[in-house]
């Protein structure tokens, strides 16, 4: 695990890069209403995937035939119990001989949309010292006032990774263009015991197969990035308990990745980030304490500056929601609302370091 290799120079093809193939992969269980969408969106690109593969996962709907009618190509799963993970690498098994190391393998979710320029920016990124490009997500219309605060929510994540340069953090599930060179490595690195997760391209211990294969590959020495023409539009959880086991399933994975991980120059930025977190948590719950100390005393007293302050906080909420909608800056401006989602995420945080320190174990679901 502590381990690393140098990765190995990727020479382009003779051909150049109108010989490099790509391989668009959709892992589905069960997505009949929503595959369809998904690869019509693919044959629609600017840069056309050669081929277009479902990886139809114990699916008990009609995915398989809504994605062939939409001109995808259809592998079911064989005996999967690894979910996600173990359906990719049932599918890249089944293309291991048929591809070079310098193709290029796109993995989408099934409920996730590409903006018409993602794989020919995800191409134009693909320097010698990337692994990988991932997408940056924004969520779809609908679901109300919880799908407005998550809207907020990807919008200022997406600011967050154009503030870093475009460098990806977590190579989302959502989309990711990965080089066929690069999954080899990994898997290798896996065989060769320098990092855990199974014996092939995706960990089967993982809750969260993204975030932990974005560790994996910048471990073997390659960088990830996430450029601005490499958007998609996913799926936003419609009620709480979905959005509650949605992301228990993010936070609890991200912690036990690092957990397995351990201390490493890869890792140290993420236990500092999950860090800072936990202080965060514990900076809300003294404000909401004193503040309501304060106000259990009688009228607190009307500072101008403390109010400046709380005036300059409110502006930064609604200018980093723009690109939400004008609604999703006006419930931005009032504060509580997302104060009481903000409670939520580190309810989950908190929830996810109890379950981990009683070695609860965390099932994954379709949702």
């Amino acid at each position: 695990m502590r381990r690393r290799t140098r990765p190995a120079r990727v020479r382009p093809s003779p051909s150049g890069m109108a010989a490099v193939r790509i391989v668009a992969l959709i892992p589905a269980h069960n997505e009949a209403g929503r595959v369809g969408a998904a690869v019509a969106a693919l044959r629609a690109q600017s840069r056309a995937p050669d081929r277009i593969v479902v990886v139809a996962d114990n699916c008990v709907d009609p995915t398989a035939d809504v994605a062939r009618q939409a001109g995808a190509q259809v592998v079911e799963s064989v005996g999967n119990r690894h979910k996600k993970a173990g359906a990719l690498n049932q599918a890249l098994d089944h293309l291991f001989d048929g591809l070079a190391d310098h193709d290029l393998v796109l993995v989408q979710d099934a409920d996730t949309t590409l903006a018409s320029s993602f794989i020919a920016s995800a191409v134009e990124a693909m320097a010698a010292d990337v692994g990988a490009v991932g997408g940056i997500f924004y969520g779809e219309r609908g679901g109300g006032l919880l799908g407005v605060l998550q809207r907020i929510e990807f919008q200022r994540y997406a600011r967050e990774i154009a503030r870093r340069g475009y460098r990806a953090d977590v190579l989302t599930g959502t989309a990711t263009l990965f080089r066929m060179s690069t999954l080899r490595q990994v898997r290798q690195a896996r065989l060769n015991g320098v990092i855990g997760g199974g014996v092939s391209y995706y960990s089967l211990a993982s809750l969260t197969e993204d975030d932990e294969i974005t560790k994996a590959v910048r471990t073997i020495g390659y960088r990830t990035v996430s450029p601005a023409g490499c958007r998609v539009v996913t799926e936003v959880m419609t009620t709480v308990p979905k959005l509650w086991h949605q992301r228990m399933r993010w936070q609890r994975g991200a912690l036990e990745n690092l957990r397995d991980y351990g201390w490493t120059p890869v890792t140290a930025p993420y236990i500092v980030r999950q860090a800072l977190m936990g202080l965060s948590v514990l900076a809300l719950a003294l404000y909401l304490f004193f503040t309501g100390w304060m106000l259990a005393r009688g009228r607190p007293e009307f500072r101008p500056f403390w109010a400046a302050v709380g005036c300059v906080f409110v502006a930064e909420k609604v200018v980093t929601a723009r690109g939400a909608g004008y609604r999703a800056q006006l419930l931005a401006g009032t504060l509580a609302i997302e104060l009481v989602y903000d409670l939520f995420q580190h309810a989950v945080y908190v929830r996810s370091l109890w379950d981990m320190a009683r070695r609860r174990e965390e099932r994954w679901c379709a949702t």
